[in-house]
């Protein structure tokens, strides 16, 4: 049979969110190359890749159900200072006990204060004397003191948070941003050390184990007794979902064939992840205290854990390792899934591979080696950090729009699974530059008219940041695919890793661009829009990648700024592309066919 290579489509780039350190082991390419020819048998959609498939994406579902958790776990009602019940006062100085401040949320209408009450001592000597608050005695002449002994929440809506469990508001409303952040540190700290560890200890392995150490976290967190005691396990609990939901999608690229890849990195991830984001509301409405959430969030791990005797540990890992035999009898355990007859021989050919050749190695600091790749990575960074700051900031917002929390949490999610439908039809067929930049431009738009709606407009205003949150989300799923299409196939894994993980330092700070609005609630807004409407003017320097050849070397990159642009380089087989070739992973193998 006469083979032929080809290229892998463009398209078939996009990827996942989550996608930071998707770090392949080192191999040589002729093995990659190998491996697909060699397993080509199995098929591409026989029943092992449909059980690989839907296993793995509702191992991601618990993903998007913990991630925005935080924004009902964390939530803070409507709150007073407490009146000791054992006080003698009067029902009409009891009921002025509270004084009145505007709320700038509600076009300045007065409100009863949040942080503040009468002195006790003054009004319950009033009250002794018989005098009548606001007839006999001037109400702004009596002296404020603090929440003394403590708040009263209302609890219509919820019946606990850790808010209203140990009193983060006022002086001490600080400590709920940095519970998100967190989170999201531990996001970040699990980025560096998941794909090393899945490396050295196999994809199945870390999987698992992250899932088993997530289950105990929660159990623990469940019975947390203090604020400190529940960050720091939020932080663990950041760390294992990044872990195993990163190490999950390498398990699938690597299980899954070319084609089927592609739908498990794109629609499979994303929209499984939507998921599980739109559950968490649901759950919310009908348990409504962060404790029982917590007992869900432990099951989800509990429900994954058996399926440890159903999803396979990788070949490519195997073959990476050495482990040709183990390899090979997971193949054959495939095929017997698939009700095919394995070859004879599968690997043999793989073990009397040599050398390669010395290609030259890569490493991170080649990011910021010449100035053109310099300028380019210090932009992309500096692009993925606002997307995060606008895309999470916008999501754990919800609960302070006008209405009911959890529709609106709702409607945040379900607005991701059409973004991720558009991101897919415009890298298709439309210009990578012109479509993140007017995704960002149109984000930022959206949100900056937020904050001219007046409130008496409350619809209006959730649909245009359920608007804004569209064009963010179509952004976020745009730029992973962008970016490896910029970077050249030596630091193309590498590029994306460093982006994604850069970019965590916007999630870390976005719970802040929230806490703002106690100073002013149009500040996040005029802040966020402002911010993502630049970002948007700033990707037009980025070069275009629509239909041009992916750049195998940093020599074949495009130039910064895109209006200095070079011809699109010609494919050749020069001994400098064929080392190139070794570093492949994002872009795909090579494979061959009829």
């Amino acid at each position: 049979m006469k083979l032929k290579s080809f290229r892998k489509p463009q398209s078939e780039l996009i990827h996942s969110r989550f996608l930071s350190v998707i770090m392949l082991p080192d191999r040589p390419p002729n093995k990659v190359t190998d491996y697909e020819a060699a397993t080509s048998f199995l098929g591409q959609w026989g029943p092992f890749q449909q059980r690989v498939f839907f296993l793995l994406c509702l191992c991601v579902v618990p993903n998007g159900l913990i991630t925005f958790s935080i924004v009902f776990v964390a939530d803070t009602p409507a709150h007073r200072c407490l009146v000791p019940a054992h006080l003698n006062l009067s029902a009409a100085w009891r009921n002025s006990s509270i004084p009145l401040e505007e709320d700038p949320s509600l076009s300045g209408a007065l409100v009863p204060s949040k942080c503040s009450r009468y002195k006790l001592e003054d009004i319950l000597s009033h009250s002794e004397t018989g005098l009548l608050p606001g007839v006999d005695v001037n109400l702004s002449n009596v002296p404020k003191e603090g929440c003394l002994d403590g708040w009263e929440f209302d609890q219509s809506v919820y019946t606990s948070t850790i808010a209203t469990e140990w009193n983060l508001v006022c002086d001490e409303g600080w400590k709920k941003p940095f519970t998100s952040s967190a989170f999201f540190g531990g996001l970040l700290t699990g980025s560096f050390f998941s794909g090393q560890l899945s490396d050295r200890f196999g994809r199945k392995t870390v999987m698992f184990a992250t899932t088993a150490l997530q289950v105990v976290t929660t159990l623990i967190q469940i019975f947390s007794s203090s604020w400190i005691m529940f960050v720091i396990l939020y932080f663990f609990l950041g760390l294992e979902i990044i872990s195993n939901y990163l190490v999950a999608f390498v398990l699938g690229a690597e299980l899954l064939g070319p084609r089927v890849r592609t739908l498990f990195s794109t629609a499979g991830v994303c929209l499984f992840f939507a998921l599980g984001y739109m559950l968490i509301p649901l759950l919310a409405f009908l348990l409504r205290g962060w404790r029982s959430l917590q007992v869900i969030f432990m099951l989800t791990g509990c429900i994954r854990l058996p399926l440890f005797w159903f999803i396979t540990e990788s070949p490519r890992w195997l073959l990476s390792r050495g482990k040709i035999e183990e390899a090979e009898l997971l193949i054959r355990k495939a095929a017997k899934i698939n009700k095919i007859e394995p070859p004879a021989v599968i690997f043999g050919p793989l073990m009397n591979v040599g050398k390669t050749g010395e290609a030259k190695t890569h490493n991170i600091c080649d990011l910021l080696h010449s100035p053109n790749i310099r300028w380019l990575s210090l932009t992309m960074w500096f692009i993925w950090n606002t997307i995060n700051i606008s895309y999470y900031a916008l999501s754990l917002n919800t609960t302070n729009l006008h209405g009911n929390p959890f529709l609106n949490c709702f409607l945040s999610a379900v607005v991701e699974i059409p973004a991720y439908c558009l991101s897919w039809v415009m890298f298709r067929w439309c210009s990578r530059r012109l479509s993140l930049s007017l995704s960002l431009f149109t984000g930022g738009l959206f949100i900056l008219i937020i904050q001219l709606i007046p409130t008496y407009l409350a619809v209006l205003s959730i649909t245009f940041e359920m608007m804004g949150k569209f064009a963010v989300t179509t952004a976020f799923a745009v730029v992973y695919a962008y970016t490896a299409e910029l970077y050249p196939t030596v630091l193309r894994n590498t590029a994306v890793g460093a982006c994604s993980t850069a970019s965590r330092i916007g999630s870390i700070i976005a719970p802040y661009f929230i806490y703002l609005r106690t100073y002013s609630v149009s500040l996040p807004y005029i802040l966020m829009g402002s911010l993502t409407a630049l970002t948007g003017l700033l990707s037009l320097l980025l070069p275009e990648s629509f239909g041009m050849p992916l750049p195998d070397t940093i020599d074949h990159m495009q130039s910064f700024p895109g209006c200095c642009q070079k011809k699109p380089f010609n494919l050749s087989n020069t001994k400098e592309e064929k080392n190139a070739d070794e570093q492949k992973s994002l872009s795909g193998p090579s494979f061959t066919q009829n």
